[in-house]
């Protein structure tokens, strides 16, 4: 039926018929060239023109089917797209979420850092303090070393004057 038309147009998309169609279409077209031939003999070219027509009509039906095809592909195409549109949309909201989530633990860290370095000044100054004070310490317990040296030597003194 669209052989003409296929040697034509190669390369482009073809409607494949079922063989049962095209038996009844060939059955049609020997009818219709039976009939032609009585007519072509009292008719002159209105069967070759009708023949023509025919064609166009195929033409025109082969043509509209491949248009039909590219408009569900193209329907196709935006069905896809809209739904690659929408998980591109929730695997952005995901990855902003996730930023935030890193934006809030380096937040935490930031102040965790903030406390520790708090904590180990408190802790230097109470090691100061401590030093400070083993130093003050240290300074009684030589005074009441010092003074119990003094006593024993006045005991000492005391105890050789009374013997």
């Amino acid at each position: 039926m669209f052989d003409s038309f296929k040697k034509q147009e190669e390369g482009e998309m073809i409607e494949e018929r079922p063989e049962e169609e095209t038996k009844v279409e060939s059955v049609k077209e020997e009818t219709k060239v039976e009939s032609s031939f009585s007519e072509k003999s009292s008719e002159i070219g209105i069967g070759d023109l009708m023949d023509k027509r025919a064609k166009l009509d195929e033409a025109i039906d082969y043509v509209g089917l491949m248009i039909k095809n590219l408009k569900d592909k193209r329907t196709g195409l935006e069905k896809d797209i809209e739904q690659e549109s929408i998980d591109i949309k929730n695997l952005k909201e995901k990855l902003e979420k996730v930023s935030d989530y890193i934006d809030e633990e380096n937040q935490g860290i930031k102040k965790l850092t903030r406390k520790r370095q708090e904590v180990e000044n408190e802790a230097d100054e109470v090691g100061s303090l401590i030093n400070s004070l083993r130093d003050k310490l240290s300074g009684i317990d030589k005074i009441v070393g010092d003074e119990g040296i003094r006593v024993k030597k006045i005991k000492e003194s005391r105890e050789s004057l009374e013997s």
